[in-house]
């Protein structure tokens, strides 16, 4: 399901207000599907290594305690190869935890951010206009959809559409799922 983070489906914020209306949208879904639990969140850069080694650092300002999870081959076009790599870490959920994290996504400085259940059965995907929202039963999201109809986006049934993870998620979820996250 896809909500959007401004009214009228307005993409950026360009005033404290509406970073104010953002930060609230954002943070409501993941108290309603993470309150009080312990959440991974991940981050996401991309390159032609198959390891993230110049990526490091770039990962520390906006994601600290972030440790490498995995990589992902999306491109392996031999003209072309592009990897995905992945960083996580383990936080409890608290509302504003994120709040530096995702007034960067809505800013679009930063794109493939998950934040996720660490059964990775809930997943949010914040980007700069909205929030992606895959949960486990239609029951789940209905309930969420009918609490904030308000914001739901007018594609049709306000289903996933292209977004930077429009190669990995649904379809690889569950191969993304295989791979134990080990936070050491």
């Amino acid at each position: 399901m896809r909500f959007h983070s401004l009214p009228e489906s307005k993409r950026y914020p360009e005033s404290p207000n509406e970073y104010t209306i953002v930060l609230d949208r954002y943070n409501t879904v993941l108290d309603e599907l993470f309150a009080a639990t312990i959440v991974y969140v991940i981050t996401a850069s991309w390159s032609e290594n198959p390891l993230p080694n110049h990526h490091l650092q770039d990962q520390a300002w906006r994601h600290p305690n972030a440790r490498h999870w995995t990589s992902i081959c999306v491109e392996p076009d031999p003209d072309y190869t592009c990897y995905l790599h992945l960083f996580v870490s383990e936080i409890p959920w608290k509302r504003g935890c994120l709040d530096e994290l995702l007034c960067t996504v809505a800013d679009d400085r930063i794109a493939g951010v998950l934040i996720t259940d660490v059964a990775l059965q809930r997943i949010h995907h914040p980007y700069d206009g909205g929030a992606d929202i895959i949960l486990t039963t239609s029951e789940e999201r209905d309930h969420l959809r009918s609490a904030h109809t308000e914001w739901l986006s007018s594609t049709p049934l306000g289903a996933l559409g292209s977004s930077t993870w429009g190669a990995v998620l649904p379809t690889d979820r569950y191969a993304i799922a295989t791979k134990r996250i080990s936070i050491q």
